[in-house]
């Protein structure tokens, strides 16, 4: 079973700074270049220079992560709380459908096991980003931005209760509220505990860092130099339930393909491809109706709907599975992880990509089944919506 446990976190002195709004940001794998140049502009103490610190030339930039966050923290910009806590957090917005929503969870330290035991991952990963976060980690000895965990024990919601007192507010650019508070009740931290211990708990965003978590830790237990500290990794952690989650696909772009091929004939193979309407706010809908991906070429776009042998092909009851399936026949091309519709039909529409394949979300019942079955899904199968700000409380590797 997994361990959960507060901590004393490093958080943003209001006195300070002018608005929390100015110094969060997104997780570093949404943020584009001219994404960070914006948050950069914001503040001089936002938490994107740590998170992805410049490659300037003049020196290690992983090593000026740290020496800024030493000087945020000795110079006050963060303050460390006297005493560990969970910390709740609630996301407010409004979902793809238009319906009102929100997302509560709570930010505390989860104990490190290889997946499969107490913790389970559902996504395949790949390579670069883990050297990264683990070039960052080792530097600033920070979980700077917690992965998100899934309980699928039932109860944890209830014992996270916002306060009455005003709590620290973020509106980000998409209009979604981000509140944070420290939870200090010692009845609520232990109920907190009982419920996400009661049940494994499954990676839903942030395997990358989980796995760097673990490859840091087998690092320094092989040198020697391991601490208690080294055992734990931050994390969001949410009820696994509907009302608390708003899953999206990430969709893909398929770049390189060689002049005048068609697509849509080489998919037949595997799909039943029906051409249809405009690319636009109903594709996705559409999509849902007929049971089908969606393939979009400059010339035309088409419903694609799985024919039997390609689930029986697929590993997964999925489309990036079943997708993987037609892939793999394809001439040599590149393969962009892709979220919105109207980034991918823009791509294809400037030429950027040769076509793009839009898929439909995995459901909550398939990831809690297939994560408990052991084989995870394809790489960059779900996007979880919307996402934690980094900064909101960072955890140091303190002993």
């Amino acid at each position: 079973m997994p361990r959960f446990q507060p901590f004393p976190g490093l958080r943003y002195s209001l006195s300070h700074i002018r608005s929390l709004d100015d110094v969060v940001c997104p997780p570093y794998d949404v943020i584009s270049d001219s994404d960070r140049l914006a948050l950069e502009a914001r503040s001089p103490s936002n938490v994107v220079r740590l998170e992805l610190p410049h490659d300037d030339g003049s020196g290690d930039r992983y090593q000026r992560a740290r020496e800024l966050l030493d000087s945020w923290r000795d110079g006050g910009v963060l303050h460390r709380d006297p005493q560990p806590y969970f910390y709740g957090y609630r996301m407010t917005f409004t979902d793809p459908a238009g319906r009102p929503s929100r997302t509560l969870g709570v930010i505390g330290a989860l104990g490190l096991e290889p997946p499969g035991q107490g913790i389970l991952p559902h996504e395949e990963t790949t390579p670069k980003a883990k050297t990264d976060r683990l070039e960052l980690l080792r530097a600033t000895r920070a979980n700077l931005s917690p992965i998100w965990g899934l309980s699928p024990g039932t109860g944890l919601s209830a014992h996270i209760k916002p306060p009455d007192h005003p709590v620290e507010r973020v509106t980000d650019d998409d209009g979604i509220v981000h509140e944070a508070w420290p939870i200090s009740d010692p009845g609520q931290l232990v109920a907190i505990s009982a419920a996400v211990e009661s049940a494994p708990v499954l990676i839903a965003d942030g395997h990358h860092r989980f796995e760097t978590a673990l490859n840091y830790r087998a690092e320094r237990r092989a040198a020697g130099l391991e601490v208690p500290d080294d055992d734990w990794v931050m994390a969001l952690v949410v009820e696994l339930t509907e009302d608390q989650l708003t899953v999206q696909a990430i969709h893909r772009l398929l770049v390189g393909l060689p002049d005048g091929f068609d697509l849509a004939d080489a998919l037949g193979e595997w799909f039943d491809i029906t051409p249809t309407g405009p690319v636009d706010h109903t594709i996705l809908e559409r999509m849902d109706e007929a049971e089908a991906l969606a393939v979009l070429t400059p010339a035309q776009a088409y419903l694609a709907r799985p024919l039997p042998g390609t689930s029986e092909a697929a590993t997964h009851d999925l489309d990036s599975s079943r997708l993987d399936v037609a892939l793999a026949g394809l001439p040599p091309h590149q393969l962009v992880y892709q979220h919105g519709w109207d980034h991918c039909a823009a791509a294809v529409a400037s030429g950027h990509a040769s076509a793009s394949v839009l898929l439909r979300p995995a459901t909550v019942e398939q990831i809690a089944a297939i994560s408990h079955g052991g084989v995870r899904m394809p790489p960059k199968t779900t996007f979880f919506w919307p996402k934690p700000r980094t900064g909101a409380v960072i955890r140091e590797l303190l002993g």
